[in-house]
C-alpha cells in the first residue's frame, strides 16, 4: 500500500488539510499527519488548532510514497520556509516519487522548479508563482506524479484524484458515493 504524508503548518487551510485526510483514510491510504513546527499543535488560517501524527523533527520520509501539501496564508509561505521539507519534496522529485499540492501551495512546488513545462493548477492570483508551470485553470490537474488543486472548493475533488491515482476509478467512485459526493 502507498504511504502518503500531509504537512501542516501555522496558517494552512484546514479543509484542504483535512479533507485529504478524511478521504484518503476511508479509501485505506495511510496518511502521517506531519506538523513543520516544533510542536504537534498548529494554527490554521482561521485559527482552528489541529494535532499533528508528529513532528517534522521526529519524522522520517523513508517508506513514503507521496508528499501532500494544502495551501492557506500564510501557511504555503511556512512551508516554502521551512528547508527539511522542501529539500524533501526535492528528493521525493528525483526519485520520481509523487507530490501532491493544492490551493498556493502548488508555488510552493513551482518555486522549486518543479513545474516548468508541466499543466498545473492553483488558486486564482497565484499564477504570478507558478514559475514556468502551464496553469490550467481547472479544479484538479495531475500530470504524470504530481497532482494540483485550484482552491478550498476542490478539496474533495483533489482528494479523489489522490485516491483514483493510487487505487484506481472504482475505489474512488466508491468513495464519492459513500460521501454523497457528485463532482457533476
Amino acid at each position: 500500500m502507498k504511504k502518503t504524508c500531509l504537512f501542516l503548518a501555522d496558517g494552512c487551510e484546514m479543509v484542504e488539510a483535512l479533507t485529504a485526510v478524511d478521504l484518503l483514510r476511508r479509501a485505506g491510504i495511510p496518511v502521517t499527519t506531519v506538523s513543520i513546527s516544533q510542536t504537534k499543535e498548529i494554527k490554521s488560517a482561521l485559527n482552528v488548532v489541529i494535532t499533528a501524527d508528529t513532528t517534522i523533527g521526529e519524522f522520517s520520509f523513508a517508506g513514503y510514497d507521496m508528499i501532500i501539501l494544502p495551501g492557506g496564508q500564510p501557511g504555503t509561505e511556512n512551508l516554502r520556509a521551512c528547508r527539511k521539507l522542501t529539500d524533501a519534496i526535492l528528493d521525493f522529485a528525483k526519485e520520481g516519487k509523487d507530490l501532491a499540492a493544492i490551493c498556493a501551495a502548488p508555488t510552493v512546488l513551482a518555486g522549486l522548479g518543479l513545474l516548468k513545462g508541466k499543466k498545473a493548477t492553483c488558486y486564482p492570483g497565484c499564477d504570478s508563482g507558478m514559475d514556468g508551470a502551464l496553469v490550467t485553470n481547472e479544479a484538479v490537474t495531475a500530470t504524470g506524479n504530481i497532482i494540483t488543486g485550484r482552491s478550498v472548493g476542490c478539496a474533495i475533488p483533489f482528494a479523489l484524484t489522490i485516491v483514483e491515482y493510487y487505487l484506481g476509478k472504482e475505489k474512488a467512485d466508491e468513495i464519492r458515493r459513500e460521501i454523497v459526493y457528485n463532482m457533476n
